[in-house]
């Protein structure tokens, strides 16, 4: 390959902004797929890599940088948890408490507490829905999360109101 070097150290300056700018998207797609803090690590480490990988290959004229990180973090953090599964034929859970607690932001216990049954619920979805349910609570819109999964805005949008139904009676089962 035959990259200046000046426009090579261009183009790792830009990724590198952009990376530290959207590091947010990588944090929350890891700790989403897996529960081990040493597994996060990984999975931000490959994610980075990846998008490293592909970054001479993103188009800002089609999708802005968030769109695009999100696409590949997700396809990565998919393709790991069925590297994973293949590779084990029981995953134990483990306690949601073993989040890091700096990677979640709470300014109460309540508060904590709430995010922990929140993302326990996000780890036992099936891996399209965690795509959209985090893509919702980032505020994306339907149109976007349907770029980001490849599906269309309508589908995006009929998924999220059935997820939505189906959280509610997870996370209030005593309001039926």
């Amino acid at each position: 390959m035959d990259i200046p070097v000046t426009a090579d150290a261009d183009l790792q300056q830009r990724f590198a902004h952009l990376l530290a700018q959207h590091q947010g998207i990588v944090l929350k797609v890891a700790r989403a797929w897996s529960h081990e803090p040493e597994d996060r690590s990984d999975l931000v480490q490959e994610i980075s890599i990846q998008a490293w990988r592909g970054f001479p290959a993103f188009a800002p004229e089609k999708a802005r940088f968030s769109t695009w990180l999100y696409r590949v973090a997700l396809n990565v953090a998919i393709s790991q948890q069925r590297g994973r599964r293949l590779r084990q034929d029981h995953h134990a859970d483990v306690a949601i408490d073993q989040l890091e607690s700096a990677a979640m932001v709470a300014d109460t216990p309540e508060e904590a507490a709430q995010l922990s049954q929140l993302y326990s619920v996000i780890h036992a979805l099936p891996p399209l829905d965690r795509a959209l349910l985090l893509l919702h609570l980032d505020d994306y819109s339907h149109q976007q999360i349907g770029e980001v999964l490849g599906i269309s805005a309508g589908n995006a949008a009929t998924r999220l109101h059935r997820l939505r139904q189906q959280l509610r009676q997870r996370l209030s089962p005593a309001q039926d």
